[in-house]
């Protein structure tokens, strides 16, 4: 109340300012009264929905309704399946390798040509030649699907505007929604092996090809939308014979993306087995610690999403006409080398180079844990005790003479909340009341852990945020999508889920925005990044658990690094883009005022990039609830573990309910960092 009574005189109640100080008082109260009424901190168990149960009925009753539909499916799409992977299985190698070079000489001349040579020379001597057709011909077949299946939802949304709302709504729980989450229901549907895989791919990389298609119809030009309508042509002459054509660069994005997407997806789809491909291999080797193989089975991986990346993203680009006799030239070599290979009987199998360097790798990575596991050990265990275990379970609990070497009592609460209030009066007097009371409810969060925040101070802290960002409409958003996880029985989950991603993002965040900031300022610190990004962005998730499992094992640590590896390139990327094109006219008026290069920097370049910055910060998020499934292989908790046991026991509705948690949970985080991008956009006058 002195701090509500305080307030006028220095600042006015603003909207920030008010949602803070309701989230505040919402915390003091479950603080200070949980011990007495502990509903205000753990959901009643008798108020708790058996959705889990419901929703197991309801999908097992769907499912069996549709499983002999989708059984005969299975069926007829299992022949194209064995046709492309017999095809690419018993093809002699030299021709794939041609033909895969002649194609990168027609894309991108002489450097895309080495490309291809290169990579599928690296596959051939691997030894896992077998196992990476299979797999290519995992996405051969469901690309198509997934292009077919994107283009029509692309167009339909064109077409009939009142859909576009519903349908983008659809194809964001589509992308929301775990990986491992489309395979429990699919496993039930289509029966166990690789068409479960495919069907699985064609789904999570439908998406990205509905809305480029969408994307470029509707940035077609109108005069040439008028040139075909003043030529009489009927509508599907205009769609199919102008627009969709006048789009074709944008759509070739969306064709990129699409492979990336279905590659990704073929690889996680090993986790259910039956079928022998790369994505097997690299889990196999994995949960035999033979970690050599594991590494060369995911370099593999990793040349095929960069050679299908570069090819199928030249589409997108103008690029200029190659010779098409070199192109038939390339291929007729592959043709002889071909018949020789058949005739002296080069059996890829056996052409394997790189077995003494697996095994090179494993004596490396042994001897180095064994002289270096206590640096090891001490890096994991610091990170633990003095980062992640305060962040999860609070300073009370946290501290202790084993961790931190004393052990926290009750002063110890009264001096940290002094000095919050400290902080948070020092701010206010100076005018920044919303940012003393924000620091307090962080405080305040710390000190009692993300994992076991009182439930009604996230629900009203989310949909304060969203009052904030984006008004009432994203606050009850916010409100009704979070109460259903509460009421579901899966709230505590969804916290350490919450807490995990949470930590994770920060330091993506805090990384990230330093390496971005870094590359603004550095031409020389951007060339070293940029093909880094690049890497990292064409690795399949499945690959970044091989390093971290080299060196620091099992355990949340290594989930935790995993997953910053493969959400902080967006961060990176975003920071970068924004800070560096800040208009001109900006700049030299901040220079001529007399600024320096760091006031420029960080009064100028950084408000303008600030809704830039924000969406990379929203791709972090989605980024790291992607990987957080991924990494419940390496023994995380939360929702990412309920997803993947669900998968194990085919457990339809854990699965399913489980999985509808962690997409609120990244469509809340999506919608809230939006709103935030949005509302700096509108006060820049963008």
């Amino acid at each position: 109340m002195s701090i509500a009574q305080a307030l006028p005189a220095r600042a006015t109640l603003t909207r920030g300012t008010q949602a803070a100080l309701l989230v505040l008082m919402v915390a003091v109260v479950c603080r200070l009264l949980g011990g007495q009424w502990p509903w205000l901190v753990t959901w009643p168990t008798v108020l708790t929905v058996p959705m889990t149960e419901w929703m197991g009925t309801s999908v097992g009753w769907f499912l069996s309704v549709f499983k002999p539909i989708a059984r005969a499916f299975s069926f007829l799409i299992s022949f194209p399946m064995d046709w492309v992977s017999g095809l690419l299985g018993y093809a002699p190698w030299p021709l794939i390798v041609g033909g895969v070079t002649a194609l990168g000489w027609m894309l991108g001349g002489v450097r895309m040509a080495a490309l291809g040579a290169f990579g599928l020379g690296f596959v051939v001597l691997s030894g896992y030649w077998a196992e990476s057709m299979n797999t290519l011909a995992l996405v051969v077949v469901s690309v198509p699907l997934a292009m077919m299946s994107g283009l029509a939802i692309g167009i339909l949304a064109f077409e009939y505007p009142r859909l576009k709302a519903p349908v983008q709504a659809l194809l964001d729980v589509m992308q929301t929604v775990p990986t491992f989450a489309y395979l429990t229901p699919l496993l039930v549907l289509f029966g166990f092996g690789p068409v479960v895989g495919l069907i699985a791919s064609a789904i999570y990389a439908a998406p990205p090809m509905a809305r480029n298609v969408l994307l470029g119809l509707e940035r077609v030009e109108s005069d040439i939308r008028e040139a075909a309508v003043m030529s009489g042509g009927t509508r599907r002459q205009q769609l199919f014979l102008v627009e969709l054509p006048a789009a074709t660069t944008q759509i070739m994005v969306g064709v990129n993306q699409c492979l990336m997407a279905a590659l990704s997806m073929v690889i996680i789809a090993a986790v259910i087995g039956g079928f022998d491909d790369i994505g097997w291999e690299v889990l196999l080797t994995m949960r035999k610690a033979l970690f050599g193989q594991a590494f060369l089975a995911g370099l593999v991986i990793v040349v095929f999403a960069i050679v299908i990346d570069r090819m199928s993203g030249a589409l997108a680009t103008r690029r200029r006409k190659q010779d098409r006799r070199v192109a038939w030239g390339i291929l007729g070599v592959g043709v002889v080398i071909s018949v020789w290979a058949v005739l002296a009987g080069w059996n890829p199998a056996e052409m394997a180079a790189f077995d003494g360097v697996a095994d090179s790798v494993d004596a490396a990575v042994g001897g180095f844990t064994a002289n270096h596991g206590a640096t090891l050990d001490a890096v994991k265990n610091n990170a633990m005790f003095y980062g992640l275990l305060p962040l999860r379970i609070g300073l009370s609990d946290a501290v202790l003479p084993f961790t931190w070497g004393f052990q926290w009592e009750a002063w110890h609460s009264a001096v940290y909340y002094l000095v919050a209030v400290g902080i948070a009066g020092a701010l206010i007097w100076s005018g920044r009341p919303a940012a003393g009371l924000v620091v307090v409810i962080l405080m305040m969060m710390w000190e009692i852990g993300i994992a076991q925040l009182p439930w009604p101070m996230v629900i009203v802290g989310a949909g304060a945020l969203g009052w904030v960002s984006g008004g009432w409409r994203l606050a009850r958003l916010a409100v009704v999508l979070l109460s259903l996880i509460l009421i579901s029985g899966l709230w505590e989950r969804a916290l350490l889920s919450l807490y995990l991603s949470g930590s994770s993002v920060f330091a993506c965040a805090i990384v990230g925005g330093a390496l971005g900031l870094w590359a603004a300022v550095s031409v020389t610190a951007w060339r070293v990044l940029r093909p880094v990004c690049d890497l990292l962005q064409t690795i399949p998730l499945f690959v970044f658990l091989i390093p971290v499992l080299m060196f620091f094992q099992i355990g949340e640590f290594s989930a935790f690094l995993a997953i910053c590896l493969y959400a902080v390139v967006p961060m990176i990327r975003y920071t970068r883009h924004g800070l560096i094109t800040t208009p001109e006219e900006m700049i030299e008026a901040a220079k001529a005022s007399g600024a320096g290069t760091w006031q420029v920097m960080f009064e100028v370049r950084a408000p303008y990039a600030a809704p830039t910055i924000l969406l990379g910060l929203n791709q972090t998020i989605l980024y790291a609830f992607a990987m957080l499934v991924i990494a419940a292989l390496i023994g995380t908790t939360g929702l990412g573990q309920s997803i993947y046991l669900a998968l194990g026991q085919a457990d339809v509705g854990l699965g399913v309910t489980a999985g509808a948690a962690m997409a609120i949970l990244a469509l809340v985080a999506d919608r809230l960092v939006q709103g935030f991008a949005n509302e700096r956009r509108r006060a820049l006058g963008l």
